[in-house]
C-alpha cells in the first residue's frame, strides 16, 4: 500500500519501507534486526508496517543505518 506524498506520514512510510528493503537485502529477520539494534520486535515491526506510522528519532535512524551498514541517507530515498 502506497501513501499519498502530501500526507505528513509519508516520510515514516518511506523510512520504514527502506529499512525493510535493506534488512531483506542482508537476509536479516525483523527479530534479528531488533536484537542487533537492542530495540523491541514491535518497534521494528511498526517501523516497517504500512498500516502504522511509527515515529523515530534521528539518533535511532542513525543507529539502524549503522547496524545495516548503510548510509543514513539510504533510509530517505523515495521509492
Amino acid at each position: 500500500m502506497a501513501i499519498d506524498k502530501n500526507d505528513e506520514n509519508y516520510i515514516y512510510y518511506i523510512i520504514g519501507q527502506n529499512i525493510k528493503k535493506q534488512r531483506k537485502l542482508k537476509k536479516i529477520t525483523q527479530e534479528k534486526l531488533a536484537e542487533m539494534c537492542n530495540y523491541s520486535l514491535s518497534f521494528i515491526g511498526n517501523l516497517e508496517s504500512t498500516n502504522v506510522f511509527q515515529t523515530i528519532s534521528v539518533g535511532s535512524l542513525y543507529h539502524i543505518a549503522k547496524v545495516l551498514d548503510i548510509s543514513i541517507t539510504e533510509l530517505f530515498k523515495d521509492l
